[in-house]
């Protein structure tokens, strides 16, 4: 514990909370879509947005945010279209994003350290002005995921039932697009871009084992993703491992404990009920 006694590492733990906070509140919906996967495909958008700011000497995770939500947003719109299916549209993020982001990353100055640090995270390095961001921006995808909950999971549950009741189904449906880009870009610097989408589902899938309604499932998952971000800090802290991969094994022991659990839970509880009595034969009558 004598580290956290450092700014630096008191910043890192508040960052990880924040993040592990908002991200599984987000998730849920994504999930409840199918779209498990579209925080990897926003994160490598994300990546060409880190390649722009850094060829043009701009702050990365500012300029990431710009491209990631214009990603998102075209995905989006794309797919509500029509002109498109939901896995194509995933498929152009991955390898678009990626492309862009290595060329313009390769045409830069900047050095493999600080490509790392967005890819796998670096909470070490995050400034006051970084924790800043993460606090602020955390906080409005935490407090709007919440409020808009009964809309979202409307709309994330049957869309045209959503579309037949009034809703405004493209609205939510871009304002999920940009939560998505905004959540990844602002835990680069925690779990980096190749992590991000598994602390977005993997505590929402823990939770879903335990839980049954929408509510509780989504509170248990913020549970969860802040203690696989506060527990996966303090892992590395200790054992000098990198804070975002730790976070993310945190969150997936979590996972393993859970299943496990709730598997002998459910042969426990089998083994406790009596078995059904045998229903008896009818006796035969004999007529005399």
């Amino acid at each position: 514990m004598e580290l956290f006694q450092y700014p630096y590492m008191q910043r890192a733990l508040i960052g990880a909370l924040i993040i592990g906070l908002a991200a599984p509140a987000l998730g849920i919906y994504l999930v409840q879509r199918r779209l498990a996967l579209i925080g990897d495909g926003v994160g490598h958008v994300a990546l060409t947005g880190v390649g722009a700011g850094l060829l043009l000497n701009r702050s990365p995770v500012l300029v990431a945010v710009l491209v990631a939500t214009l990603g998102a947003v075209t995905i989006e719109l794309v797919r509500a279209r029509g002109r498109t299916s939901g896995d194509l549209a995933l498929a152009l993020l991955f390898y678009g994003g990626i492309a862009g982001g290595v060329t313009l990353v390769g045409l830069s100055d900047s050095t493999s350290a600080s490509l790392n640090s967005y890819l796998f995270g670096s909470l070490s390095t995050i400034t006051p002005a970084d924790l800043t961001t993460i606090a602020v921006l955390g906080a409005a995808i935490a407090v709007t995921m919440l409020a808009l909950r009964p809309a979202l999971f409307a709309v994330c549950h049957d869309e045209e039932y959503a579309r037949v009741s009034g809703l405004p189904v493209r609205t939510l449906n871009l304002l999920l697009a940009v939560a998505t880009a905004v959540t990844v870009t602002i835990a680069m610097r925690a779990v980096g871009v190749l992590l991000i989408s598994a602390l977005m589902v993997v505590p929402v899938a823990t939770a879903q084992q335990v839980t049954r309604g929408f509510r509780s499932t989504m509170t248990a998952a913020m549970a969860l993703g802040l203690f696989a971000a506060g527990s996966g800090v303090w892992v590395a802290a200790n054992a000098n491992t990198a804070p975002g991969a730790s976070v993310v094994l945190m969150a997936i022991a979590s996972f393993a404990v859970v299943a496990v659990l709730g598997a002998g839970w459910r042969v426990l509880r089998r083994r406790r009920t009596p078995d059904a009595a045998p229903v008896p034969e009818p006796h035969e009558v004999v007529l005399h």
